[in-house]
């Protein structure tokens, strides 16, 4: 059988539900970096980018708020 999992602090841990009786032997292989990507990419937000428009406004990222809920702008002292 094939489990997958991550590699978090050390320690490899298995996807939600699955549970491995104690003592059990397994061995470890690391998939690819294309099979990763491969996984990905049915993932809807691999392909978030192919979303994004250009509004030619050129302070969007530092007055969001303004923009989506009628915020004052916020000053451009840096």
């Amino acid at each position: 059988m094939t489990y997958r999992g991550r590699v978090k602090d050390g320690t490899i841990v298995l996807e939600p539900g699955i549970e491995l009786p104690e003592g059990s032997s397994v061995r470890i292989e690391l998939e690819s970096a294309e099979a990763r990507m491969e996984e990905g990419a049915s993932d809807p937000l691999f392909h978030i980018t192919d979303l994004a428009v250009e509004t030619g406004i050129s302070d969007l990222a530092t007055n969001i708020d303004h923009y989506l809920y009628g915020h004052p702008k916020a000053s451009n002292a840096g």
